[in-house]
């Protein structure tokens, strides 16, 4: 008889403030700092320092017995202006936990009377709050909400000019890369936020930085509200969360939203998209490109067609990659995520018409125990998604390809392509020979030729 579950075992998410210090780590001078206890800060540090292989600093206004009962609003001040002295940051992105959200500290006047209080010899740098209290949401809810918050703090109006805002969505540092690439071929003037592309992912230093170069820079966010356009990589987000839709709204900045452009088609639909914006026709690379990738699924056919797969992430990935799995013909027999956005079964029947033809299950707000015991129905050939499903396709004896955040257990997840045509193309070939690897090594005699 099957026990029921009363509380969640490895969830299939990380938490909200998570998301927002990332967020946060992409705007040029900025110090994530969270309004929680020390602990908070040591655990996103560690999830962010494995998976990216960079220093990371996040300051905390370290919450004790008292400050749990009384409020924090001493040790926010204190925090803020010990950072300032010590870091001289430009931007400070302030994120609450569950703690300082359960207590219910009013961080924003909190702000506004350090503002009034703080030694006036000391630097001024700008506060950005997000609220992300960990007990609701996810790693992903974190991101986009410090993402609108410093858009709805930084941008200004004015007269429009050729200019794009592109919101990524929390994709590798290599993929911002290879979008900045993409848009400075196309000539097309941008804004790119957040760009953790070298601040988390950068060269070796003579001397410590406390923080790192790169980041978008707060004086291009602040014209976001000018541009001619924005477009944002979601197929979950709502409006009223989304930076791309408070720039629609506050300033008339229209928006594009796309999935995130993995696979033909949805890498189709993005360049076809700055081929308008730009009035540019399509760059001979990136067509060169899409007729190498058109040649590698041909070539790779014949090693995919068929197999099941299990894939699990954010609700943007799963919804990205699943399309992206019918194109190469491999079927996703279960599409889960720890997120509740309540749009990611309707997104997956848009992307996937023959959803439930081909009994595709999706689960949303799942763990890792839920989708282990649907693994064991389904008996999937491969799992697609982040290092946590280790422990599954270990046990399971089913081959994992990792993709996203985290990548804990392998080197180089800050340096994966997951977006375009190439990112496509690197991502098919590791599927491929992930395929290919598993038939080898099962095989009772082994074998050297393909």
């Amino acid at each position: 008889m099957k026990t029921a579950k009363t509380a969640t075992q490895n969830a299939c998410k990380l938490c909200n403030p998570l998301g927002a210090c990332l967020a946060f780590k992409g705007i040029e001078r900025c110090v994530p700092f969270l309004h929680g206890s020390q602990g908070c800060a040591t655990y996103i540090r560690r999830y962010l320092i494995s998976h990216f292989k960079e220093p990371v600093d996040i300051a905390s206004s370290n919450f004790n017995e008292d400050t749990a009962v009384f409020g924090g609003s001493h040790n926010l001040k204190l925090g803020l202006q010990n950072i300032t002295k010590q870091y001289k940051p430009e931007l400070i992105g302030i994120a609450t936990t569950c703690l300082s959200e359960t207590i219910g500290d009013d961080v924003d006047m909190i702000l506004r009377e350090y503002g009034s209080e703080s030694d006036p010899a000391l630097p001024r740098p700008v506060m950005i709050h997000a609220s992300t209290p960990s007990y609701q949401g996810t790693h992903i809810d974190g991101f986009h909400a410090a993402m609108r918050a410093t858009v709805s703090q930084l941008a200004e109006g004015g007269t429009k000019r050729n200019l794009l805002t592109l919101f990524p969505n929390m994709v590798s540092p290599a993929d911002l890369r290879y979008l900045k690439e993409i848009l400075e071929s196309f000539n097309i003037p941008f804004v790119l936020l957040p760009d953790y592309s070298e601040t988390l992912d950068g060269g070796p230093w003579e001397e410590y930085h406390r923080i790192p170069k790169g980041g978008t820079p707060q004086h291009a966010i602040r014209k976001s509200g000018t541009a001619a356009a924005s477009i944002e990589f979601t197929s979950v987000l709502t409006g009223e969360k989304s930076p791309a839709g408070y720039l629609e709204e506050k300033f008339d900045v229209p928006s594009y939203r796309l999935c995130l452009p993995i696979g033909i088609k949805q890498s189709d639909a993005f360049f076809n998209l700055l081929e308008k914006l730009s009035e540019t026709p399509l760059p001979h690379r990136y067509e060169d490109e899409r007729r190498r990738l058109v040649d590698a699924y041909v070539d790779g056919h014949k090693y995919v067609f068929g197999k099941k797969a299990i894939v699990y992430g954010e609700e943007d990935l799963v919804i990205a990659i699943t399309a992206f799995l019918r194109e190469i013909g491999i079927t996703p027999v279960l599409c889960a995520s720890g997120g509740k956005s309540g749009f990611l079964k309707k997104r997956l029947a848009e992307m996937v018409p023959d959803l439930n033809d081909l009994g595709i299950k999706v689960r949303d707000g799942v763990d890792f125990v839920d989708i282990e015991d649907e693994a064991k129905i389904l008996e999937p050939d491969l799992l697609i998604g982040n290092s946590k499903g280790f422990t599954m396709s270990r046990k399971n004896h089913i081959p994992i390809v990792r993709i996203g955040f985290p990548i804990h257990d392998r080197f180089g997840g800050q340096r994966l392509h997951h977006l375009g045509y190439k990112g496509t193309q690197e991502l098919f070939d590791r599927i491929v020979n992930t395929v290919i690897e598993y038939r080898q090594n099962s095989s009772p005699i082994g074998y050297t030729y393909m």
